[in-house]
């Protein structure tokens, strides 16, 4: 269970130097993080419950989901931003392919990152500014038919 997987959040002031040196240390310490719940109601009337960790902390979020071999589909983790912002990651030292959702103020999801590469060093950004992230693995938001302008409902969004 201590295998994590490495990802870029830009825009969150000196996080960016860590994770660069993160990324090419490889994380030294595992980190916990806490467990929790949320849903994900669709504009059709959809409500789909995820098994979730949080990513808060300035190490939890450098670490995020880092050499994870397996993720359920009912699982995810979402990180908290802390403030509105442009949301960057990437997928270096991920075994597992992912859906992004980028998420806004009020839950809104802003857009998805669908599919992305396990290993890319390839940016993957928010369109607009958001103050979360909510990762699930890749296809799953298409197969469930989750899109933009769906919510998600967790006490931290509210």
């Amino acid at each position: 269970m201590s295998r994590h997987r490495g990802r870029l959040l830009t825009r969150l002031g000196g996080m960016v130097l860590g994770v660069v040196l993160l990324a090419l240390t490889g994380p030294a310490v595992a980190v916990d993080f806490e467990h929790s719940r949320l849903v994900v109601e669709t504009v059709t009337g959809a409500h789909y419950r995820f098994e979730i960790e949080l990513a808060k902390t300035p190490d939890q979020l450098h670490q995020g989901l880092m050499f994870r071999d397996h993720l359920a589909d009912d699982a995810g983790m979402l990180f908290l931003l802390g403030s509105e912002q442009i949301a960057t990651f990437w997928m270096r030292n991920t075994f597992v392919p992912l859906d992004m959702l980028f998420i806004g103020r009020g839950g809104r999801i802003v857009n998805i990152r669908r599919n992305a590469v396990p290993g890319s060093s390839d940016l993957l950004t928010s369109e607009r500014p958001v103050v979360a992230v909510l990762e699930v693995r890749a296809g799953l938001s298409a197969r469930l038919g989750i899109r933009a302008g769906d919510r998600v409902v967790h006490p931290a969004l509210d």
